[in-house]
Protein backbone atom coordinates (compact mmCIF):
# COMPACT_ATOMS: atom_id res chain seq x y z
CA UNK A 1 0.00 0.00 0.00
CA UNK A 2 1.72 3.29 -1.00
CA UNK A 3 -0.18 6.77 0.53
CA UNK A 4 -0.12 9.52 -2.23
CA UNK A 5 -2.69 11.91 -1.11
CA UNK A 6 -0.87 14.16 1.17
CA UNK A 7 -0.54 18.18 0.61
CA UNK A 8 3.34 18.23 -0.45
CA UNK A 9 2.99 21.52 1.28
CA UNK A 10 6.89 21.98 2.32
CA UNK A 11 7.57 20.58 -1.36
CA UNK A 12 6.15 23.39 -3.01
CA UNK A 13 4.78 20.59 -5.53
CA UNK A 14 3.11 17.10 -5.92
CA UNK A 15 5.52 14.45 -4.26
CA UNK A 16 4.17 11.69 -6.19
CA UNK A 17 5.01 13.02 -9.35
CA UNK A 18 8.39 14.55 -8.78
CA UNK A 19 11.30 13.06 -11.34
CA UNK A 20 13.49 10.51 -10.02
CA UNK A 21 15.85 7.95 -12.16
CA UNK A 22 14.07 9.11 -15.20
CA UNK A 23 10.04 8.88 -13.60
CA UNK A 24 8.02 10.00 -11.47
CA UNK A 25 8.99 8.89 -8.11
CA UNK A 26 5.44 7.55 -7.45
CA UNK A 27 6.26 5.16 -10.40
CA UNK A 28 9.96 4.57 -9.05
CA UNK A 29 8.02 3.21 -5.90
CA UNK A 30 5.72 1.21 -7.29
CA UNK A 31 7.79 -0.65 -9.54
CA UNK A 32 10.23 -1.45 -6.54
CA UNK A 33 7.27 -2.80 -4.93
CA UNK A 34 6.52 -5.00 -7.41
CA UNK A 35 9.30 -7.14 -7.89
CA UNK A 36 7.99 -8.20 -4.13
CA UNK A 37 3.95 -8.23 -4.16
CA UNK A 38 1.61 -9.16 -6.71
CA UNK A 39 -0.96 -6.83 -5.54
CA UNK A 40 -0.33 -2.67 -5.05
CA UNK A 41 -3.02 -0.66 -3.38
CA UNK A 42 -2.17 3.16 -4.27
CA UNK A 43 -4.37 5.60 -1.89
CA UNK A 44 -4.62 9.30 -3.91
CA UNK A 45 -6.23 12.24 -2.12
CA UNK A 46 -10.35 13.26 -3.79
CA UNK A 47 -9.35 14.63 -7.89
CA UNK A 48 -5.47 14.07 -7.22
CA UNK A 49 -3.81 13.51 -10.45
CA UNK A 50 -1.52 10.17 -10.69
CA UNK A 51 -0.02 8.41 -14.18
CA UNK A 52 -1.22 5.40 -15.08
CA UNK A 53 0.28 2.58 -12.78
CA UNK A 54 -0.43 -1.44 -12.64
CA UNK A 55 -1.80 -0.61 -9.18
CA UNK A 56 -5.53 -0.49 -7.66
CA UNK A 57 -6.48 3.09 -6.72
CA UNK A 58 -8.26 4.11 -3.75
CA UNK A 59 -9.22 7.42 -2.83
CA UNK A 60 -9.57 9.01 0.61
CA UNK A 61 -13.06 10.09 1.52
CA UNK A 62 -12.14 13.15 3.04
CA UNK A 63 -8.70 14.55 2.22
CA UNK A 64 -6.61 15.37 4.42
CA UNK A 65 -6.86 12.86 7.43
CA UNK A 66 -3.28 12.28 8.05
CA UNK A 67 -1.42 8.96 7.82
CA UNK A 68 -4.74 7.60 9.96
CA UNK A 69 -6.84 8.57 7.67
CA UNK A 70 -4.36 7.05 4.78
CA UNK A 71 -3.43 3.76 6.60
CA UNK A 72 -7.50 3.32 6.70
CA UNK A 73 -8.96 3.84 3.57
CA UNK A 74 -6.07 1.58 1.69
CA UNK A 75 -6.93 -1.17 4.21
CA UNK A 76 -10.79 -0.99 3.50
CA UNK A 77 -9.46 -1.48 -0.41
CA UNK A 78 -6.90 -4.00 0.32
CA UNK A 79 -7.55 -7.45 -1.18
CA UNK A 80 -5.19 -9.46 2.09
CA UNK A 81 -5.19 -9.74 5.10
CA UNK A 82 -1.76 -7.90 5.67
CA UNK A 83 -0.96 -4.67 3.91
CA UNK A 84 2.73 -3.55 4.23
CA UNK A 85 2.53 0.40 3.90
CA UNK A 86 5.08 2.87 2.90
CA UNK A 87 4.25 6.84 1.03
CA UNK A 88 5.09 8.10 -2.23
CA UNK A 89 8.06 9.61 -0.78
CA UNK A 90 10.52 6.76 0.16
CA UNK A 91 12.80 6.25 -3.05
CA UNK A 92 14.91 3.81 -0.87
CA UNK A 93 13.06 1.06 0.00
CA UNK A 94 14.80 -2.45 1.07
CA UNK A 95 12.64 -5.37 -0.13
CA UNK A 96 15.32 -7.49 2.08
CA UNK A 97 13.90 -5.45 4.92
CA UNK A 98 10.36 -5.53 3.85
CA UNK A 99 10.33 -9.09 3.49
CA UNK A 100 11.65 -9.61 7.18
CA UNK A 101 8.50 -6.91 8.76
CA UNK A 102 6.03 -9.51 7.06
CA UNK A 103 7.87 -12.60 8.27
CA UNK A 104 7.70 -11.14 11.70
CA UNK A 105 4.28 -10.38 11.80
CA UNK A 106 2.92 -13.67 13.05
CA UNK A 107 0.59 -13.26 15.67
CA UNK A 108 0.57 -9.63 15.70
CA UNK A 109 -1.74 -6.76 14.30
CA UNK A 110 1.07 -4.76 13.55
CA UNK A 111 5.06 -4.85 12.70
CA UNK A 112 6.44 -1.28 12.77
CA UNK A 113 10.01 -0.21 12.96
CA UNK A 114 11.46 2.26 15.33
CA UNK A 115 14.27 3.67 14.13
CA UNK A 116 16.33 6.67 15.95
CA UNK A 117 13.86 6.60 18.54
CA UNK A 118 11.15 6.97 16.34
CA UNK A 119 8.15 4.59 15.13
CA UNK A 120 7.82 4.47 11.77
CA UNK A 121 4.32 3.62 11.15
CA UNK A 122 4.88 4.19 7.06
CA UNK A 123 7.14 1.41 6.79
CA UNK A 124 4.96 -1.02 9.10
CA UNK A 125 2.81 -4.03 7.89
CA UNK A 126 -0.29 -3.71 9.47
CA UNK A 127 -3.29 -6.44 9.49
CA UNK A 128 -6.92 -5.52 7.83
CA UNK A 129 -8.42 -6.56 11.06
CA UNK A 130 -7.74 -3.39 12.67
CA UNK A 131 -9.80 -0.99 9.90
CA UNK A 132 -12.64 -0.88 12.48
CA UNK A 133 -10.20 0.54 15.21
CA UNK A 134 -8.59 3.16 12.78
CA UNK A 135 -12.46 4.48 11.60
CA UNK A 136 -13.08 4.70 15.77
CA UNK A 137 -9.42 7.04 15.47
CA UNK A 138 -11.06 8.90 12.47
CA UNK A 139 -14.28 9.81 14.29
CA UNK A 140 -12.28 10.89 17.21
CA UNK A 141 -10.21 13.10 15.72
CA UNK A 142 -6.82 10.94 16.84
CA UNK A 143 -4.38 11.13 13.28
CA UNK A 144 -1.73 9.54 14.39
CA UNK A 145 -1.26 6.00 14.61
CA UNK A 146 0.47 5.54 17.51
CA UNK A 147 -2.83 5.27 19.42
CA UNK A 148 -3.46 1.96 17.63
CA UNK A 149 -0.34 0.22 18.58
CA UNK A 150 -1.82 0.69 22.04
CA UNK A 151 -4.56 -1.00 21.54
CA UNK A 152 -3.37 -4.02 19.73
CA UNK A 153 -0.87 -6.83 19.36
CA UNK A 154 2.04 -4.53 17.80
CA UNK A 155 5.68 -5.71 17.46
CA UNK A 156 8.44 -3.19 17.24
CA UNK A 157 11.45 -3.70 15.29
CA UNK A 158 14.58 -2.43 17.01
CA UNK A 159 17.33 -0.40 15.41
CA UNK A 160 20.00 -3.61 16.09
CA UNK A 161 17.41 -5.81 13.70
CA UNK A 162 16.77 -2.62 11.22
CA UNK A 163 20.32 -2.26 10.45
CA UNK A 164 20.89 -6.21 9.49
CA UNK A 165 19.52 -5.37 6.33
CA UNK A 166 19.62 -1.52 5.97
CA UNK A 167 22.69 -0.26 8.10
CA UNK A 168 22.09 3.38 7.15
CA UNK A 169 18.48 3.11 7.53
CA UNK A 170 17.53 4.42 4.34
CA UNK A 171 14.38 3.15 4.25
CA UNK A 172 13.06 5.53 6.44
CA UNK A 173 14.67 8.54 4.26
CA UNK A 174 11.53 10.30 2.73
CA UNK A 175 11.16 14.19 1.10
CA UNK A 176 9.75 16.93 2.20
CA UNK A 177 11.51 19.89 0.95
CA UNK A 178 13.20 20.81 -2.15
CA UNK A 179 16.86 20.40 -0.33
CA UNK A 180 15.90 16.77 0.96
CA UNK A 181 14.84 16.13 -2.82
CA UNK A 182 17.84 17.27 -3.91
CA UNK A 183 20.07 15.02 -1.29
CA UNK A 184 17.97 12.02 -2.29
CA UNK A 185 18.74 12.42 -6.21
CA UNK A 186 22.56 13.19 -5.21
CA UNK A 187 22.42 9.65 -3.32
CA UNK A 188 20.57 7.73 -6.03
CA UNK A 189 23.00 8.67 -8.30
CA UNK A 190 26.12 8.17 -6.09
CA UNK A 191 24.63 4.49 -5.40
CA UNK A 192 24.18 3.62 -9.08
CA UNK A 193 27.63 4.58 -9.89
CA UNK A 194 29.14 1.98 -6.80
CA UNK A 195 26.67 -0.85 -8.16
CA UNK A 196 27.69 0.06 -11.97
CA UNK A 197 31.68 -0.25 -10.90
CA UNK A 198 30.78 -4.02 -8.67
CA UNK A 199 28.73 -5.07 -11.99
CA UNK A 200 32.09 -4.24 -13.73
CA UNK A 201 34.21 -6.03 -11.32
CA UNK A 202 32.19 -9.10 -11.06
CA UNK A 203 31.99 -9.58 -14.84
CA UNK A 204 35.70 -9.15 -14.81
CA UNK A 205 36.46 -11.43 -12.50
CA UNK A 206 34.10 -13.81 -13.75
CA UNK A 207 35.51 -13.70 -17.12
CA UNK A 208 39.36 -14.20 -15.89
CA UNK A 209 37.72 -17.42 -13.72
CA UNK A 210 36.23 -18.53 -17.32
CA UNK A 211 39.78 -18.12 -18.85
CA UNK A 212 41.59 -20.02 -16.25
CA UNK A 213 42.59 -23.46 -17.51
CA UNK A 214 41.27 -26.29 -15.78
CA UNK A 215 38.44 -24.31 -14.04
CA UNK A 216 35.26 -25.93 -13.49
CA UNK A 217 36.08 -28.73 -15.31
CA UNK A 218 35.23 -32.15 -12.97
CA UNK A 219 36.23 -36.18 -14.04
CA UNK A 220 33.85 -37.09 -11.60
CA UNK A 221 30.25 -38.14 -13.33
CA UNK A 222 27.55 -35.09 -12.40
CA UNK A 223 24.30 -34.91 -11.66
CA UNK A 224 22.04 -31.80 -12.26
CA UNK A 225 19.75 -30.90 -9.87
CA UNK A 226 17.69 -27.22 -9.28
CA UNK A 227 17.96 -25.16 -6.36
CA UNK A 228 14.73 -22.98 -6.01
CA UNK A 229 15.01 -19.68 -3.60
CA UNK A 230 11.89 -17.96 -1.49
CA UNK A 231 12.26 -14.84 0.57
CA UNK A 232 15.12 -13.16 1.38
CA UNK A 233 17.13 -15.95 -0.06
CA UNK A 234 15.44 -14.84 -3.79
CA UNK A 235 15.75 -11.06 -3.00
CA UNK A 236 19.18 -11.56 -2.07
CA UNK A 237 20.39 -14.11 -5.14
CA UNK A 238 17.63 -11.91 -7.35
CA UNK A 239 17.02 -15.07 -9.13
CA UNK A 240 14.06 -17.83 -8.38
CA UNK A 241 16.43 -20.71 -9.72
CA UNK A 242 19.60 -21.67 -9.43
CA UNK A 243 20.34 -24.85 -11.39
CA UNK A 244 23.36 -27.16 -10.04
CA UNK A 245 25.86 -29.46 -11.63
CA UNK A 246 27.00 -31.65 -8.76
CA UNK A 247 28.91 -34.84 -8.56
CA UNK A 248 27.04 -37.96 -8.52
CA UNK A 249 26.52 -39.09 -4.72
CA UNK A 250 26.54 -35.75 -3.87
CA UNK A 251 24.64 -34.88 -0.34
CA UNK A 252 22.42 -31.67 1.09
CA UNK A 253 25.96 -30.37 2.03
CA UNK A 254 27.60 -30.57 -0.96
CA UNK A 255 24.57 -29.01 -2.63
CA UNK A 256 24.92 -26.05 -0.30
CA UNK A 257 28.89 -25.46 -1.19
CA UNK A 258 27.78 -25.46 -4.80
CA UNK A 259 25.07 -22.72 -4.38
CA UNK A 260 27.39 -20.86 -2.29
CA UNK A 261 29.86 -20.81 -5.05
CA UNK A 262 26.84 -19.88 -7.68
CA UNK A 263 25.56 -17.10 -5.54
CA UNK A 264 28.31 -15.71 -2.82
CA UNK A 265 25.95 -13.22 -1.93
CA UNK A 266 23.95 -16.06 0.25
CA UNK A 267 26.70 -16.76 2.34
CA UNK A 268 25.94 -15.45 6.39
CA UNK A 269 22.80 -15.13 5.47
CA UNK A 270 20.74 -18.03 4.01
CA UNK A 271 24.04 -20.16 3.61
CA UNK A 272 25.89 -20.69 7.11
CA UNK A 273 29.62 -19.52 7.41
CA UNK A 274 31.09 -23.04 6.70
CA UNK A 275 28.99 -23.07 3.25
CA UNK A 276 27.85 -26.79 4.24
CA UNK A 277 24.92 -26.25 6.27
CA UNK A 278 21.34 -23.39 5.89
CA UNK A 279 21.87 -20.57 8.57
CA UNK A 280 19.60 -19.70 11.12
CA UNK A 281 15.97 -19.55 10.36
CA UNK A 282 16.03 -21.05 7.38
CA UNK A 283 14.65 -24.87 6.03
CA UNK A 284 15.45 -27.27 3.22
CA UNK A 285 12.35 -28.84 1.18
CA UNK A 286 13.28 -31.83 -1.42
CA UNK A 287 10.74 -31.79 -4.41
CA UNK A 288 7.62 -30.40 -2.48
CA UNK A 289 7.92 -33.68 0.38
CA UNK A 290 10.41 -33.64 2.99
CA UNK A 291 11.80 -30.92 5.06
CA UNK A 292 15.20 -32.15 5.38
CA UNK A 293 17.55 -30.96 8.34
CA UNK A 294 20.83 -33.68 8.01
CA UNK A 295 23.27 -32.36 5.44
CA UNK A 296 24.24 -36.16 4.44
CA UNK A 297 21.11 -37.00 3.15
CA UNK A 298 21.52 -37.93 -0.55
CA UNK A 299 20.05 -35.99 -3.63
CA UNK A 300 19.50 -37.48 -6.93
CA UNK A 301 19.21 -36.39 -10.48
CA UNK A 302 16.80 -33.85 -11.71
CA UNK A 303 15.44 -33.06 -7.36
CA UNK A 304 14.13 -29.60 -6.87
CA UNK A 305 15.39 -28.59 -3.37
CA UNK A 306 13.40 -25.52 -2.02
CA UNK A 307 15.04 -23.09 0.35
CA UNK A 308 12.88 -21.05 2.39
CA UNK A 309 12.36 -19.21 5.50
CA UNK A 310 11.42 -21.53 8.63
CA UNK A 311 10.32 -18.32 10.38
CA UNK A 312 7.97 -17.17 8.46
CA UNK A 313 6.16 -20.77 7.98
CA UNK A 314 7.02 -20.73 4.15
Amino acid sequence: MILAGGKSSRMGTPKALLPFDGEPLIAHIVNKLCGMFADIVVVAAPGQNLPRLPVRFTRDELPFQGPVGGIYYGLSAAATELAFVTSCDAPFLNLELISYLVGRISVHDVVVPRWQDRLQPLHAVYRKQVTPLLKDQLDRGELRPVFLYQKVRTLEISEGEIRRFDPEGLSFLNMNTPEDYARALNRWEVQGEQTRRHEIQRDKTRRQGDASPGLHVSASPCLTITVELFGVARLLAKTREVPLSIPEQANLSEVYEALAEACPVLVGRVIAQDKRSLASGYACNINGRDFVRNGAIKVNPGDRVFILSADAGG
